[in-house]
């Protein structure tokens, strides 16, 4: 295991292909979308530049549509996302960002370069980045927390 470094942005870190999707497709989509990409959160899009991301998991499709009996060809992303994120900036250290989401008990964090939405960041990529010392952390596909 390498020395830790002093300081690591999160734009080493973050996986930088945010999957988006609109708020009025239905959790039916998402789950095909989530699927094919092989990940476990969408960013759902602003509708206007005054508006604020959203974001739906795996853990929102089991709590609010399959532990309800919900049908997800009826119901609508906005109906269960979240929103608004917590975000982090690109150049943020690791460590910060790692206490921030600790804080809040979230598992990902939508990552901002200029107020440009620029990838996302998950707490086991930055956790795993901080104590091996490496950048080449492959995300683990289809993560449920």
């Amino acid at each position: 295991m390498s020395a830790r470094q002093p300081y690591r942005p999160v734009r080493e870190v973050m996986s930088d292909t945010p999957y988006m999707i609109d708020g009025m497709a239905t959790v039916a989509e998402a789950v095909r979308m989530m699927r094919d990409k092989a990940c476990s959160s969408l960013v759902i899009d602003k509708r206007h530049e005054h508006d604020e991301y959203g974001m739906i998991v795996i853990q929102d499709i089991a709590d609010k549509v399959v532990a309800l009996d919900r049908s997800p060809d009826r119901l609508n992303v906005y109906e269960i996302m979240s929103k608004p994120l917590i975000a982090v900036q690109a150049d943020m250290d690791v460590k910060h960002a790692i206490r921030l989401l600790s804080r809040f008990r979230l598992s990902r964090a939508i990552v901002l370069d200029h107020g440009r939405l620029v990838g996302i960041a998950t707490l086991r990529d930055l956790v795993l980045a901080d104590l091996t010392g490496s950048t080449d952390i492959t995300p683990a596909p289809l993560e449920t927390t």
